[in-house]
């Protein structure tokens, strides 16, 4: 089956395309760029590749997505993903994460296009949900950031579309995710990047403090490996139902407190930790745990990557990423 990835030069985009192949799937994609960008080369290459703006109601480009018949499935990555980032541009957020979902269901009823979508929704959709419980699918969407109202809204309008103009079209509700490939802008991400720098200075014979930079520590989130999440999507594209929304979440929450402290003690350097008061965001929830029990039943998905192995992937190429700049004279 052919599977039409948007947004597939993304952070998750190379790991759905390896998912992917693995059961079988030919992965196409899009993306801003006119050619695919380098990380979606090797076993991550795509088989076709289509330039769409997802935020321009005047690119129709994904009308020839489904034009030729070619397409089995969709699964819909792209958006703007960070919830902090919403609250300096709310409005440009919900242009991309609502309007840019809706172009896309819209181009599918056009062309009576009758195989699975997934869009890919978020656990920031629920908002405040209660301490100690992990929420399943019924929970209540009461998002408190632009962000979380963004991928609320997407997911709304993905199960009118199911229901009222028949698409397949079901909604995987993601967790908190991390590991290679993630943009420094989150959180892991920016503490792995820090402390791979961190060992880079002490070889070149810097003497230190080494202090990482975080924000809040006090929040608990459900951290799953992107090769596991890009699984579920694609077993959800096989597997999922119409008009159903699923969490993809592990259902252990993780203090962030604790995470930091699993990755330092993973440096080869002494490292200490500083609150950085401009990585606080205005609404941060406290807790956001999902029960994954939906999505197990329906497709088989459990986590297979354990959380250690994770951190260590993800600082393994937080260094890599580091040499990489060091051998290009960066």
């Amino acid at each position: 089956m052919n599977v039409f990835v948007t947004g597939a030069g993304g952070f998750v985009g190379p790991h759905l395309v390896r998912a992917l192949a693995a059961r079988g799937h030919a992965a196409w994609g899009s993306g801003l760029e006119d050619a695919p960008p380098p990380v979606l080369a090797g076993d991550a290459a795509v088989a076709r590749w289509t330039r769409w703006d997802v935020a321009d109601e005047h690119d129709d480009a994904i009308a020839g997505v489904f034009a030729d018949g070619g397409t089995g499935a969709v699964v819909h990555l792209a958006g703007q993903a960070s919830a902090a980032r919403s609250f300096e541009d709310p409005l440009g957020t919900m242009r991309v994460n609502l309007g840019g979902t809706m172009r896309l269901l819209e181009a599918a009823r056009r062309a009576s296009f009758r195989g699975p979508i997934v869009v890919v929704g978020s656990s920031e959709a629920y908002g405040v949900i209660p301490q100690g419980r992990p929420c399943d699918e019924d929970t209540p969407l009461a998002p408190v950031s632009p962000y979380g109202m963004s991928k609320a809204a997407a997911d709304q309008a993905t199960r009118v579309y199911a229901s009222a103009y028949g698409l397949d079209a079901r909604v995987a509700r993601s967790f908190a995710h991390t590991g290679p490939g993630q943009a420094p802008a989150f959180a892991l991400a920016s503490w792995a990047r820090q402390v791979a720098a961190f060992e880079a200075a002490a070889e070149r014979g810097e003497p230190g403090p080494f202090r990482l930079q975080v924000g809040n520590l006090e929040p608990v989130r459900d951290y799953g490996d992107v090769r596991d999440v890009a699984r579920a999507y694609a077993l959800l594209a096989e597997k999922g139902e119409a008009g159903a929304a699923y969490n993809v979440a592990t259902g252990t929450g993780r203090k962030l407190r604790d995470v930091v402290e699993a990755l330092v003690a993973r440096a080869r350097v002494q490292v200490t930790v500083e609150e950085d008061a401009s990585r606080l965001r205005p609404n941060d929830l406290k807790y956001l745990v999902g029960d994954p029990t939906r999505l197990t039943r329906a497709t088989g998905w459990t986590p297979a990557i354990a959380f250690e192995d994770t951190l260590s992937a993800l600082l393994d190429d937080a260094r890599s990423a580091r040499a990489s700049l060091v051998e290009g004279g960066a």
